[in-house]
């Protein structure tokens, strides 16, 4: 015997307060909606039309440095820490959610070229123009207590990047050479060097904690693994690489900020053409780092703008400028993936949105439910004409307006001239070299 049973839910048909609205049930059959989709298409317009209105992405600036910000670091167990270093040697702890300075300390003679934080969050070392290496607590010294590092190592070189081992007592520098530290000791306990010119940055993997890369002031980016005493490969572009970022999510996976206004995302293990080239800058790209979830980075640029590139896309989802913002030269993405920090010329550290219209503060259920239909309508009707041309329009300023179309001529013209000697030689003789082949100049191993 079958036994059928009515049962209903109170929460599908009983408000939450007397002054909320009416639960109103809805059939969901296709037949009973003949206009659908031509309300959902109305609703998605008027979502990216209020999300263009809303997108304010600036929130606050951090201003105290003296001179130009040169380097910033995070902290690795507190969302609210962060460090920057400034080219007069000042060393500034920022307090993000009461946005004011904890500490200041006075750490080199000359730029302060690179920091990082331990990756336990009790210390932290800087390199600076003096030639040394000094490792500082993170709390603030006692009441009457001098303000001096723990460790100061000092070198033959000046130094140019350091960077923690994310696991381990170790960490690397660069300058001459790769030099791998052990923390207890005073004397590099490996040197890694291919090549001689002076390297820029180096960075470690943050999931193969034993592999690291570095940039090199002779076009090259040069990767390690630190269980060998010597280099892995290398890959030699067209123009010089400032700095790299490790994908957090994708071991084998960097992203390199080069001065001929691109980024590329290399696979290490087929680094014959990247996976992908980012191109929208106008100016040498000086900083790179990745989002925690791995999907996206931000770019810092010479040309006064930061921009935010989708990992798979070629071109920027995002671009943020002020009319006070000056050469952009470090950039970083905060662990809880909702800020961007950014340090320019002008001795100011800027602090934006990762989403630019997105509203922050507690969400009500309601709301939270309406912004993720919303969001599902955009992603629903992103192709169409209209929808497009507004989601992707942005104010840009007339400098970088004038540079972008001037850069496109120039691109039209290389295009156009490569096309003409094609069709005019013989057939085989100009190869069609793809886009993502013609900067890499050569991969040695």
């Amino acid at each position: 015997m079958r036994v059928k049973v009515l049962s209903r839910n109170p929460d599908d048909f009983v408000r939450d307060t007397k002054l909320d609205l009416q639960r109103v049930p809805r059939n969901y059959d296709p037949a009973l909606h003949p206009f659908e989709v031509a309300r959902e298409y109305t609703r998605a317009l008027n979502a990216t039309k209020l999300e263009r209105v809303f997108a304010k992405p600036f929130l606050s600036s951090l201003d105290g440095h003296r001179d130009g910000v040169n380097c910033m670091a995070k902290h690795p167990k507190s969302l609210s820490t962060v460090l920057s270093g400034a080219c007069d040697g000042e060393v500034k702890i920022w307090n993000l959610t009461k946005r004011q300075c904890i500490r200041t300390i006075q750490a080199h003679e000359g730029f302060v070229r690179g920091m990082c934080a331990r990756f336990c969050g009790t210390s932290f070392f800087t390199v600076g123009d003096d030639k040394t290496v000094k490792q500082w607590k993170m709390e603030s010294p006692e009441y009457g207590e001098e303000e001096e590092p723990i460790h100061t190592i000092l070198g033959k070189t000046v130094y140019t990047g350091i960077d923690h081992h994310w696991k381990e007592p170790v960490f690397a520098t660069c300058g001459h050479q790769v030099d791998i530290w052990d923390e207890q000791r005073t004397s590099p306990k490996c040197s890694l060097t291919w090549g001689f010119d002076s390297i820029s940055s180096v960075k470690f993997n943050p999931i193969e904690t034993y592999l690291l890369g570095s940039c090199a002031s002779d076009r090259n980016i040069v990767l390690y693994d630190m269980r060998k005493s010597t280099p892995l490969k290398k890959v030699i572009l067209n123009m010089r690489t400032n700095t790299l970022c490790w994908n957090p999510m994708e071991a084998f996976i960097f992203t390199a900020a080069n001065e001929d206004y691109n980024l590329y995302t290399f696979d290490m293990r087929f680094l014959e053409s990247p996976v992908m080239v980012h191109m929208d800058h106008v100016s040498a790209v000086l900083d790179v780092d990745y989002s925690p979830t791995g999907k996206e980075f931000v770019s810092a640029s010479f040309d006064k703008s930061i921009r935010i590139f989708p990992v798979d896309k070629g071109h920027s989802r995002e671009v943020y400028h002020t009319k006070r913002m000056q050469h952009v030269i470090t950039v970083k993405w905060t662990s809880d993936n909702k800020y961007i920090l950014c340090g320019s010329d002008e001795m100011n550290i800027r602090l934006w949105k990762a989403n630019a219209s997105e509203k922050l503060g507690v969400l009500a259920p309601r709301e939270k439910a309406a912004m993720n239909y919303n969001q599902k309508l955009k992603e629903k009707f992103q192709f169409h004409p209209q929808i497009r041309r507004i989601a992707q329009h942005r104010h840009l300023p007339k400098s970088i307006y004038c540079q972008i179309k001037e850069q496109r001529i120039m691109r039209e013209a290389r295009r156009r001239k490569e096309l003409n000697r094609r069709k005019h030689s013989k057939p085989g003789s100009v190869p069609l070299v793809p886009e993502r082949k013609k900067h890499i100049v050569a991969v040695v191993k």
